[in-house]
């Protein structure tokens, strides 16, 4: 019996208008607080950061969802969305938006990377045979959830490959995605702020993340390369 797939490009641009419908509810609910932005008052800076996290759990759960939206299209990046829910609820309570929102939108992946048929050349992408073929595979995927650089759905199909369980999975993925989710929420409230030295501080440790998987990309070579000259 032939395995029924579904069509990845009815699936992304359903993806795309799901994500336009949530950005217009978004930009209406904030256009108060937009234009304000757009024309800054003197020394109001504090009024605009009251209006702008007065907002309900409502517009938490379109950021949330925007989040999810975007993190499962190909492509398409959610660090804005991310930074934004920082500057709208906090560090705290962004982070809580990114994380929920970057995971949910991985195990929407997930759950359809099976059903979905992959061209040739995304099947031997460098990067997924990297992430299948490390010493210690569950800790490789678990990085690769934390690099921004990296698509998800690269990391998401080199763990459905690798047939890695639900617990695994999930574990993987909490773990993963909790440093860049604080880190980008923690970065929109000092942006906000206008915090120089935690912009600075965000950016060196995203930059540390990714310094993380060249070392340890660079280690999984070299343990490579000493077993094929055994």
């Amino acid at each position: 019996m032939k395995k029924k797939t579904l069509n990845k490009q009815l699936l992304i641009a359903l993806g795309i208008f799901l994500a336009i419908v949530i950005v217009i509810f978004i930009y209406q609910n904030y256009k108060p607080e937009i234009d304000l932005l757009i024309h800054p008052v003197p020394h109001e800076k504090e009024i605009l950061l009251h209006m702008i996290r007065a907002h309900g759990i409502a517009n938490s759960l379109l950021l949330l969802g925007l989040i999810a939206i975007l993190n499962s299209i190909p492509g398409l990046s959610n660090s804005v969305i991310c930074i934004l829910s920082g500057l709208c609820y906090g560090p705290f309570f962004g982070f809580i938006i990114n994380w929920m929102g970057n995971v949910l939108g991985n195990c929407i992946v997930m759950s359809l990377i099976r059903k979905i048929k992959f061209s040739k050349k995304v099947k031997q992408h460098k990067l997924i045979k990297s992430l299948m073929h490390q010493k210690h595979p569950l800790i490789g995927l678990t990085i690769g959830f934390m690099i921004p650089v990296i698509p998800s759905i690269l990391v998401n199909y080199a763990g459905a490959q690798l047939n890695v369980n639900r617990r695994q999975y999930m574990a993987m993925v909490l773990v993963g995605m909790a440093p860049t989710s604080f880190l980008y929420a923690f970065g929109g409230d000092a942006i906000f702020r206008g915090n120089l030295k935690r912009i600075i501080s965000v950016i060196i440790c995203i930059l540390v993340l990714i310094g993380i998987y060249l070392v340890v990309k660079k280690i999984d070579e070299i343990h490579k390369k000493r077993l094929e000259t055994e």
